[in-house]
């Protein structure tokens, strides 16, 4: 049995979750989420938490047991502080630009890439090589960066390319002349 799923989530001042049937709704300052769970879990509000529990024995049931409540209580926090990630883009010539809801990456192609932001996250870019991204959903922010991220990597001969703001790259030497 998972010890996460156990765990009763606290509902933080400023936040309200509602759940009708099989689905949970957090709304709070940040914004909105919903989730609906899978029939082999209940979700119930009691007190000031909400409570995750298993409404049969299937394995199925045992392995979502911890990934609801984990989802629930990223939802709640997501409402009630929101979600951030940071990219920088190093590179001569390498930057990127927002116009209107599109981000437009110059990474060293021959031509720009643009990519649409969806709806519900927050994009900014400071000095053309920082990129900030942000959100209610924990899991669409990370797409999101993941996506930007994966057209251009960050190398590691000359650390060019798209990276976390915490990712270190290891460096490698380049070819020896003899």
């Amino acid at each position: 049995m998972s010890r996460i799923g156990k765990e009763p989530i606290l509902i933080p001042a400023g936040v309200n979750v509602e759940v009708s049937g099989q689905t949970a709704t957090v709304k709070g300052a940040k914004g909105e989420s919903a989730y609906t769970a899978p029939a082999c879990i209940a979700v119930k509000v009691e007190d000031n938490s909400v409570v995750v529990s298993r409404t049969d024995k299937s394995k199925h049931g045992a392995a979502m047991f911890g990934t609801v409540r984990s989802t629930i209580n990223n939802m709640v926090f997501g409402v009630e502080k929101g979600y951030k990630k940071e990219l920088l883009i190093e590179g001569v010539g390498y930057k990127a630009q927002m116009k209107g809801m599109d981000i437009v990456l110059s990474l060293g192609f021959s031509h720009d890439i643009i990519y649409s932001i969806p709806e519900g996250i927050k994009v900014e870019v400071q000095n053309g090589t920082t990129v900030t991204i942000e959100g209610v959903d924990k899991q669409q922010v990370g797409q999101v960066a993941a996506r930007i991220r994966d057209y251009s990597p960050a190398e590691p001969y000359k650390g060019k390319g798209v990276r976390y703001s915490d990712e270190q790259v290891r460096r490698k030497e380049g070819k020896a002349v003899a």
